[in-house]
């Protein structure tokens, strides 16, 4: 053990992060699409498209997280002995590793669908008339003139909610059960806080750690929001999504 007690704690500490950072990365792949198409539904003239979408955005932006995850395991569990089990599968539709990804990625999609069907709507008509007068199929029109346009109108908010969507994964082992050694960062913070009550340095190097991969993303997201604004000058490209507030850039 490392006799410094930061040092000591952030050893500690690391392979907790990574079921955070597992959580997120298992949801933002499932999430993304998924939040593309409840927004392209949400835009659609037809009741029956657009319907089932704003149902979905509603219900999952309506309702905590926290009671989603005890909803969805609640139902997993109801199913377990006259389904699951029978089928052999209980061993991973029951597993944490898997109920959490699923209920984070009905709730970012459905997040993210309100901000994507805002950008898809803010792409210039004038645009879209443009392509259907060239001949351009909807399937093209989405493709080349309207979507590329709402990612970038869309991306500074969607870099929160990423955020946001790793900060959530702290939820998940404060609602389903904890398998073995599988804790999160607030779960063994907890653990070494009933050790010695010591909330200063075991919260603090948590919060370090949620501090540190935050800038990641956010790191990650201005580059990637410089390549979807490339072909403009760099005195018109918008302001990047950044951790700094804008009095301090």
């Amino acid at each position: 053990m490392l006799e410094n007690p930061i040092l000591n704690d952030i050893a500690t500490l690391a392979k907790p992060a990574l079921f955070n950072i597992y959580f997120a990365l298992a949801s933002i792949p499932v999430g993304f699409p998924l939040a593309v198409l409840l927004a392209v539904g949400k835009c659609q003239r037809s009741r029956w498209l657009r319907w089932p979408s704003s149902a979905f955005v509603y219900a999952f932006r309506g309702s905590p997280l926290f009671i989603q995850f005890f909803m969805v395991y609640s139902v997993m569990l109801s199913f377990n002995l006259s389904h699951w089990k029978p089928m052999g599968i209980d061993w991973l539709v029951m597993h944490p590793l898997f109920i959490g990804p699923v209920v984070l990625v009905a709730n970012t999609s459905a997040y993210a669908a309100e901000i994507f069907y805002g950008a898809l709507r803010a792409v210039p008509k004038g645009q879209i008339e443009a392509a259907q007068a060239l001949g351009m199929s909807r399937w093209r029109v989405f493709r080349s003139v309207s979507w590329p346009q709402a990612l970038r109108l869309a991306w500074p908010a969607y870099t929160n909610e990423l955020v946001f969507l790793f900060h959530a994964t702290t939820l998940v082992y404060f609602t389903l059960p904890v398998i073995n050694e599988q804790k999160d960062l607030m779960n063994k913070a907890g653990e070494l806080f009933e050790r010695d009550y010591n909330a200063v340095l075991h919260y603090s190097v948590a919060a370090l750690y949620f501090l540190v991969i935050s800038i990641v993303i956010f790191r990650f997201a201005a580059w990637y929001h410089t390549r979807l604004n490339r072909h403009l000058a760099p005195a018109e490209r918008p302001p990047a999504p950044s951790f700094k507030p804008r009095y301090l850039r």
